[in-house]
């Protein structure tokens, strides 16, 4: 435990030393915050734009604010996987090739606090930008489109969550795999994004995979209020991150134990 906490204080200091808890949890709020803004002064912003024939008019229709919310929660699907790839890739190759790792590892040190440290102070990153980044969507949403009901933000919100923590960890697993920082982005984006897409296009055979949390948060917001398969897909998720835990436990044991 003691080695934990050591570990875990230096990945914080270290996220506060690249700014990481300044621009991370900046980007999201600003992914949320302009959903709702955008969305209320559009219809001002394209009368104003004069390149429209004289005599049209473009009537649009406004959206709830659930709507808003659920159109937030695709940003952060696009811009918002993007930003915490990039923020997380290499903070485990990163220090092997720096020979960081090589300097800890000459000790009798804990490859599973070790690797732990990472973890939590990567949820703790995620966290935080979401639950920024998503309350001022939120806020906003309410104070310039209209109420939302409380407990279906929060469904949304968490299960939104969880989708981020899994993106960020398989992104872990990646960077105790590959070297180069683009390889680990490249492989990390992709299969984040072909989960994300084989739960559109095959809906009946990926109801619990991870990839369809995005789209049960947005169903949480809609007037139903249901998400097929919302449970076991959250289970699953769970159970991938843990996975994701143990293999790159795994293989940072098999790199540096001496045998």
């Amino acid at each position: 435990m003691m080695q934990f906490k050591l570990f875990f204080r230096k990945e914080m200091l270290e996220m506060g030393r690249s700014y990481k808890w300044l621009w991370v949890p900046l980007v999201f709020l600003m992914l949320g915050v302009m959903q709702p803004v955008m969305t209320r002064f559009m219809p001002e912003i394209l009368k104003s734009a004069g390149n429209m024939p004289k005599g049209m008019t473009i009537t649009i229709a406004p959206p709830s604010g659930a709507e808003v919310l659920a159109q937030t929660l695709g940003q952060y699907s696009s811009i918002g996987i993007l930003i915490l790839v990039l923020s997380v890739m290499t903070m485990i190759s990163g220090e092997r090739q720096s020979g960081v790792s090589q300097m800890i590892f000459a000790k009798p040190v804990s490859y599973v606090s070790y690797a732990a440290a990472k973890w939590a102070s990567m949820l703790s990153l995620v966290t935080a930008s979401f639950a920024l980044g998503y309350g001022g969507a939120w806020y906003y949403t309410v104070q310039i489109i209209g109420a939302v009901e409380a407990g279906a933000v929060v469904k949304a919100g968490l299960f939104y969550l969880l989708w981020l923590w899994f993106a960020g960890a398989l992104t872990l697993l990646v960077s105790s795999l590959l070297d180069p920082a683009p390889g680990i982005a490249f492989v990390s984006l992709g299969a984040a994004l072909l989960l994300s897409m084989a739960s559109g296009w095959l809906p009946r055979y990926t109801v619990y995979s991870p990839g369809s949390l995005p789209q049960i948060s947005a169903q949480w917001l809609e007037p139903a209020g249901e998400a097929k398969g919302a449970v076991g897909a959250a289970l699953l998720c769970l159970a991938c991150i843990f996975i994701f835990f143990a293999a790159a436990v795994y293989r940072i044991k098999l790199r540096y134990s001496k045998g």
